[in-house]
C-alpha cells in the first residue's frame, strides 16, 4: 500500500538564473509565497536538536521572524529543547509546503535573542497564550491533564487584577544558518535542489544531484 503513494511534481521549477543569492531573501520569498498561497501553517518548522547522547531529536515549532541575519522562534527555556540547546547550540531546521512541492533546510547555531524582544512579543501573544506560558512545566513528566487545567485556573485567577507578565523561563532564540538548501519538486523525481554554504562571509551556491 505505502510503495503505490506517489506524487509527481511539476507546478514550478527553481534555476540558476531564478534563486535569488541572498539565502534569507529567497526564503522570504517562498515563505510569503506558502502565506498567499494559503498552506496549512506555513510558518511551521521542524527544529533538531541533540540531547546528551548525541541523537537527535526533532519537533515542530513556529518561525514568528524572519530576520536579515536569522530565523526567530519561542518556547521555554527549560524544555528540553531549551536544555538541549543550552547544552548544544547547533541545530537543523526543515520547513516543508506541499502545496508549492517546496522544502528548505538549513543548519546554524542558536542564540537567546534579547530580554526586551521576548517581552515585546509576549505582549502581543492572546491572553490564553500568556497564561499558558505559565501554566505548563513543559516537557516535564505531569501525572494528569487536571494538573494542567488547574494550574491554567490558578494563574487566571493570579493575573485576573494584574499585568501578565512574561514568565522569566519564556523567550526567542534566534537561528543564525551557516547552511541552507532549497528544494523545489520535478517531474520524474528529477528534482531542483540549490545549496548556499557561508564562506568568509560570503554565500558559495551549488546545484546538487536529487
Amino acid at each position: 500500500m505505502l510503495r503505490e503513494i506517489r506524487t509527481n511534481y511539476e507546478k514550478f521549477e527553481l534555476t540558476e538564473s531564478g534563486i535569488n543569492p541572498n539565502p534569507f531573501e529567497q526564503l522570504r520569498t517562498w515563505l510569503e509565497e506558502a502565506i498567499s498561497g494559503e498552506e496549512i501553517e506555513p510558518t511551521a518548522m521542524v527544529l533538531s536538536t541533540l540531547d546528551v547522547q548525541g541523537f537527535p531529536e526533532s519537533r515542530v515549532v513556529l518561525l514568528k521572524e524572519l530576520k536579515d541575519d536569522g530565523l526567530v522562534f519561542y518556547t521555554n527555556y527549560e524544555s528540553k529543547k531549551g536544555n538541549q540547546i543550552a547544552q548544544n547550540g547547533h541545530v537543523a531546521v526543515v520547513l516543508f509546503w506541499p502545496k508549492h512541492e517546496r522544502q528548505v533546510r538549513l543548519k546554524g547555531t542558536v542564540e537567546k535573542i534579547s530580554e526586551s524582544e521576548s517581552t515585546d512579543y509576549f505582549k502581543s501573544r492572546p491572553i490564553d497564550s500568556q497564561l499558558g506560558a505559565w501554566a505548563s512545566p513543559q516537557s516535564r513528566i505531569i501525572e494528569s491533564r487536571e494538573i494542567l487545567d488547574q494550574n491554567y485556573r490558578l494563574y487566571l485567577e493570579y493575573f485576573k487584577s494584574r499585568e501578565i507578565e512574561k514568565p522569566p523561563h519564556w523567550g526567542g532564540f534566534l537561528i543564525r544558518p551557516a547552511y541552507f538548501e532549497f528544494w523545489q519538486g520535478r517531474s520524474n523525481r528529477l528534482h531542483d535542489r540549490f545549496e548556499f554554504s557561508l564562506s568568509d562571509d560570503q554565500w558559495i551556491i551549488h546545484r546538487l544531484a536529487p
